[in-house]
Formats: C-alpha cells, structure tokens, sequence
C-alpha cells in the first residue's frame, strides 16, 4: 500500500503492518488503520517514533514506548478492555503512549493516563483510559537528553 503523508512524504507500507484500531484513537474515532514508522537503528535507545494514520496521511502522533523513560509504569487495565485485541500474552503486547511536544521542548511530555496497547500477533490496538492515579504530562525531556549523552549522540 502506497501513501503520501505530510511527514515522510511517499511511503510503501505492508498490508500486513497495518495495526487496526477498533474504535480509533481517543478524539479520533474515524481513524482506525495506523502504521508504526520508527527508526530501527536506535531500539532500546529513548525515543520517538510515530504512529501514522493510514485513514488520514496527514495525521501522525509522535509515541514512545514508556518503559525507556518511567521504568516502574505498569498501569491497572482491566482484562474487559483487552479482550477486542485477542488472546494477550506478556510476549504478544506493546504498549506506547503520546508524546506532546510543545514550542518549549524542556516542557516536553507523554501521557501515562491513556496507554496504547497493541497486540503485535493479531495487530488489534486500542487507546485506554486507565484509572490510576498517573499523569497526563510526565516531563520526559531530562530524561532523554541525559540518555542521548550516554549513547554519545
């Protein structure tokens, strides 16, 4: 499948690396087919890759995966939400969240409160509110600025 999005420009993406959101993304209800577009060459190092709509190429939300910034993050989901994703296993789940990044990058941040999580077997996702006490903005920028001058980038 080929599409055109306002970040990457023209780009080839696998029928088969389509991960499809039931009831959309949390305001976005419409947009339901998303691809993940990172960088392979920095996994495990903090930092963003983008969830691109393939509903709407303009629309792409920069995600990370929270453990590389909050190590102790293990929201309370109930297993009701998860069951439109399939059979979930520790093994078959990824879980992301957004990332805002405002004029101020030290104000830089990703919310906790509303998790993606993503069966990688079956490709279903879905954005959950949790209930937890956690922050819709936690500071990431210190974080990753310390973590890119210890990999001496």
């Amino acid at each position: 499948m080929r599409v055109t999005t306002r970040l990457f420009g023209e780009i080839d993406i696998a029928e088969e690396k389509i991960i499809y959101f039931e009831h959309g993304m949390v305001g976005f209800p419409d947009m339901k087919r998303f691809t993940l577009i990172f960088d392979s060459e920095k996994q495990g190092v903090p930092t963003i890759s983008w969830l691109q709509s393939m509903d709407e190429p303009d629309v792409a939300f920069p995600v990370m995966d929270p453990l590389l910034v909050c190590a102790e993050y293990n929201p309370s989901v109930d297993d009701e939400l998860l069951k439109p994703l399939g059979e979930v296993a520790e093994d078959n789940l990824y879980v992301l969240v957004t990332v805002t990044v405002p004029k101020d990058i030290e104000n830089m941040a990703i919310n906790l409160k509303a998790p993606i999580v993503v069966n990688t077997d079956t490709l279903k996702a879905s954005q959950i509110i949790v209930d937890d006490d956690l922050p819709v903005k936690y500071k990431i920028y210190e974080m990753l600025k310390a973590a890119k001058e210890k990999a001496g980038e």
